[in-house]
């Protein structure tokens, strides 16, 4: 799946990252979570951010993975 848009609501990056939205919605929250923006009353996330995120997050095992 790669969206042609810029910018994904929070269903389609959940998607994305193939996590739940209620996820996102928690990091938003607490803090963790890929880069976001508010328009308006939506929540935005820009596809270049979840991939820089899930970039960040890569690993060749479990004791190797980097921390954000």
């Amino acid at each position: 799946m790669t969206p042609q848009r810029p910018f994904l609501t929070e269903r389609e990056a959940a998607a994305y990252l193939t996590l739940s939205p209620s996820t996102l919605n928690r990091w938003r929250v607490i803090g963790g979570g890929p880069p976001f923006r508010r328009l308006g009353r939506r929540v935005a996330y820009a596809l270049a951010d979840l991939q820089a995120f899930a970039d960040a997050r890569s690993a060749t095992h479990t004791g190797s993975q980097r921390a954000a």
